[in-house]
């Protein structure tokens, strides 16, 4: 399964989490460090809206100002984000493109199964903090695993980008398990979710 793939399933699930965030909610914390969820939100935007031009093999836009407080514009722009990501890594091409990543030039092939892993793990943080269920399909989080165990490099985890790993609970699903590789603590009242 392509990173493409994988995002096909994990995107439309993101969206559906960020409609069903409350206005309420977007000053709460999360599991992801130092991050509340309207903070997810925007650091998810902002890298869709960074990535879609580099999948596309377009030049990026700048706006003036990519900030927005109020739930609606949030909201909408990150539904707008995800929706040109989506398309972006669907683009002919994107998978064989090369990618500026954080971590440096990388196959857009690899880089699409990064931004997977990273949906993921932020799609359950969005979740859990927000009390919706998160239950991407197995054969999804097989795949992210598999790449993310091979990919995550020790010198990744400088506790911003990756934290270190933490020891999931014995009878942990593969996605917690996943999440706890990410560097999450898993609470036990999230051990089921």
């Amino acid at each position: 399964m392509e990173g493409n793939e994988q995002l096909a399933v994990i995107i439309p699930m993101l969206q559906q989490v960020a409609n069903g965030i409350r206005p309420d909610q977007l000053a709460g914390a999360t599991p992801c460090s130092s991050f509340t969820v309207a903070d997810v939100l925007e650091h998810m935007a902002g890298l869709a809206s960074a990535y879609a031009p580099a999948f596309s093999g377009v030049a990026p836009t700048t706006d003036a100002d990519t900030s927005a407080s109020g739930r609606t514009e949030l909201d909408t722009r990150f539904q707008v984000a995800m929706d040109a990501l989506l398309s972006a890594v669907q683009s002919p091409g994107a998978l064989q493109r090369t990618i500026d990543s954080p971590f440096g030039p990388m196959p857009g092939a690899t880089f699409a199964r990064l931004v997977a892993f990273d949906g993921l793990i932020h799609g359950w943080d969005l979740a859990t903090s927000t009390q919706q269920d998160w239950n991407p399909p197995e054969d999804v989080v097989a795949e992210v695993d598999g790449f993310a165990r091979q990919a995550i490099a020790p010198e990744m985890r400088d506790g911003d980008t990756f934290a270190d790993e933490v020891q999931a609970p014995a009878d942990a699903s593969p996605l917690l398990r996943l999440v706890a590789f990410s560097g999450r603590r898993i609470s036990r009242s999230l051990s089921n979710r």
